[in-house]
């Protein structure tokens, strides 16, 4: 265990669950104050303050910043980490999940940063990384409306390390394999064979297994870390080979 984040202050959107209560786990131990924005409390209790909140909806996202500043003036780490999935081809999107997942998982990362930018400002050494996607740079069967939402992230990320880059406002993205969350779980279980599924999921992953949430926390603590202060603008994967490798079969 470091210093690097005691005394800190850190906002983690999606911190119910998965690789969001990952993060404040891990930014709890090294002796950050938490605050999880988070539609349900999850498993937040001891770990960080919940603060119910929707990143899909502007007054929601408004209304629990505010509830934050009347606690702290300052935030040193915003963890954009809350999303949404969708499985199917173009043909079998509705326009119901195009504007949902946009909505919430490229929209939602852009109004919590809005948000918490008059905070983050006040920060000595502030701090923003994204949760984007392997479906960001590698083409996954039936993720058509999710992998073009994780494209835009990885986007955003570069445009908004542009744009906050003279303001000594850093912002990273990590990009996940298939990571073993509860939402995999839940596409597993929706399958008709479930065993067979994750087979073939820890299969296409060079390494053979899924990416676990802690090891996807431990990237965006290595991105939110005071110490990494030329780190912008960057995309780490964390995905057991799956972009950078071609193995033999």
């Amino acid at each position: 265990m470091s210093n690097d984040f005691r005394g800190l202050t850190a906002i983690v959107t999606g911190a119910g669950s998965g690789i969001g209560l990952a993060v404040a786990k891990k930014l709890k131990l090294e002796g950050a104050t938490i605050f999880g924005f988070d539609i349900n409390k999850g498993e937040m209790e001891g770990i960080a303050t919940w603060i119910e909140c929707d990143v899909g909806d502007s007054a929601s996202v408004e209304k629990a910043v505010a509830r934050v500043a009347t606690e702290v003036g300052v935030i040193d780490i915003l963890a954009n980490n809350a999303g949404v999935g969708a499985v199917g081809s173009v043909i079998d999107a509705t326009d119901d999940e195009w504007a949902r997942l946009f909505n919430i998982n490229v929209a939602g990362i852009a109004r919590v940063t809005s948000a918490v930018y008059s905070l983050l400002k006040k920060s000595a050494a502030p701090a923003i990384v994204n949760t984007c996607s392997i479906a960001a740079t590698v083409g996954l069967p039936k993720r058509a409306v999710y992998s073009a939402s994780k494209g835009a992230v990885m986007s955003l990320t570069l445009a908004m390390a542009a744009d906050f880059v003279k303001e000594g406002i850093r912002v990273n993205c990590v990009n996940p394999g298939t990571a073993d969350t509860p939402w995999v779980a839940r596409l597993l279980a929706a399958a008709s064979d479930p065993v067979a599924e994750r087979k073939a999921l820890e299969a296409r992953q060079p390494m053979g297994r899924l990416v676990s949430a802690e090891e996807v926390a431990n990237a965006i603590l290595y991105l939110a870390n005071p110490q990494q202060r030329s780190t912008t603008g960057t995309v780490l994967a964390v995905d057991g080979g799956m972009d950078g490798l071609r193995l033999p079969h």
